[in-house]
């Protein structure tokens, strides 16, 4: 892997490591920010990801979406998508915005916990982004079932355009959504606890 390609997989750490570490609050399939942007400094250029990930009630990745842009030494813009895993690689992840022609992802990068496409990020596509309504990802996984998760668009061009979070801010956000995922755990526990005593009594 060139110096390059392991930059931008650094880059595109705080993804995945939000992904993890922040399980979404909302429900299945709330993003925990929505599109929010962070931005860094790394060697002699500057590094910035647009991103929004998305969740299942119990943390695991749906999918994670970023927009990586690196100026200075270095100069380029990728788009990254991560999907878990047990994907069927040949395929790739289909983009669609709006419905209109879908745009097709290969995949850089297979880890054991999320597979991740990749695509040049040009600035056709940004605007297409940035004036559309929700976009959609479809992987295709090991049962050949084509699986597309919707992404709204509502503050992509904020994020993008906008100042970026800092670190703090993130932070911030993981905490209180972390304790928001485990207090909805506790009532799920409690729920299951009092549907089987109901259960029992029953009998």
């Amino acid at each position: 892997m060139s110096a390059l390609a392991l930059s931008l997989a650094a880059a595109s750490a705080p993804t995945a490591t939000f992904a993890q570490g922040a399980p979404a609050a909302g429900g299945p399939g709330t993003p925990p920010l929505g599109w929010f942007k962070t931005c860094t400094k790394q060697d002699d250029s500057d590094l910035c990801v647009v991103q929004n990930v998305n969740l299942a009630q119990n943390g695991q990745l749906i999918t994670a979406v970023g927009l990586i842009t690196v100026e200075g030494k270095v100069n380029r813009k990728i788009l990254q998508v991560s999907v878990p895993t047990a994907r069927l690689i040949p395929p790739g992840i289909t983009m669609q915005i709006d419905g209109g022609k879908g745009e097709k992802l290969d995949y850089a990068v297979c880890l054991p916990d999320k597979c991740t496409a990749e695509a040049p990020l040009t600035d056709a596509m940004i605007a297409s982004l940035k004036k559309g309504g929700e976009v959609v990802f479809t992987s295709i996984n090991f049962r050949r079932a084509p699986n597309p998760i919707k992404i709204s668009l509502n503050g992509f061009t904020g994020a993008f355009d906008g100042e970026p979070i800092s670190q703090s801010q993130l932070a911030e956000s993981q905490r209180s959504l972390q304790e928001g995922m485990q207090k909805k755990a506790e009532e799920a526990r409690k729920k299951l606890e009092d549907a089987q005593n109901a259960a029992k009594q029953g009998q």
